[in-house]
């Protein structure tokens, strides 16, 4: 009989530990997506409603500051009746994602990047930028790159000019965000608070070209 209510004490323990972490997780999610650093849900449009308009570069091109290359996918916001692949580039102040074509990346922060994604909160400056760090050579990385791997997911920044998405130091404000184990968002948790004080105080110490 102690050996069965061991049982269902563990049991419900275990239940009980599940459905915290459920809790935590989805705090997390609506953390994000109250701080706006979650972007369109379908950016880069296909079947689903709405599509998005986008442009695959023909050519390397300038965008946001940034030296894209050829095949790289360009996606913008609604805008009327414009849905779906463009034949022209479209305006940059309705640019929503940067992304390259498969297997490529460019050097942002000495970290190899593929994906550049606005923040979906319209009040707030700033994007999330996507990492391989399977193209990081060891000898190349930094305690900035090391710090944001720890995270295995997306870096978000705050910018004073959103007309640049480069790795320009004087227009990064501050790190948003570091996947959804660290948030701005949650002011009172030090731990997090101090972890992305570190990312921006490495961040700085990185060259910016």
């Amino acid at each position: 009989k102690i050996k069965k209510n061991e049982d269902s004490f563990l049991k419900k323990n275990n239940i009980i530990n599940l459905y915290m972490k459920i809790i935590r997780s989805f705090t997390l999610l609506l953390a994000l997506i109250l701080t706006g650093c979650v972007g369109n849900m379908n950016p880069t449009g296909g079947n689903s409603n709405p599509n998005y308009p986008y442009f695959i570069t023909t050519e390397p091109m300038l965008v946001k500051k940034i030296m894209v290359p050829k095949g790289t996918r360009l996606t913008y916001n609604e805008h009327f009746f414009v849905e779906g692949e463009q034949e022209h580039k479209m305006s940059e102040q309705r640019l929503t994602s940067i992304k390259l074509p498969e297997g490529q990346t460019i050097n942002w922060g000495g970290v190899p990047v593929y994906w550049i994604e606005k923040f979906f909160n319209s009040e707030m400056r700033g994007y999330t930028v996507y990492a391989d760090f399977d193209k990081l050579s060891a000898d190349k990385k930094t305690r900035f790159a090391e710090l944001w791997q720890s995270c295995s997911d997306g870096l978000s920044i705050t910018i004073k000019n959103e007309e640049d998405w480069s790795f320009d130091k004087n227009n990064i404000a501050d790190v948003e965000s570091c996947s959804v184990l660290y948030q701005r968002y949650f002011k009172e948790d030090e731990k997090q608070q101090t972890f992305l004080n570190d990312v921006l105080a490495e961040l700085r110490k990185v060259a910016s070209k």
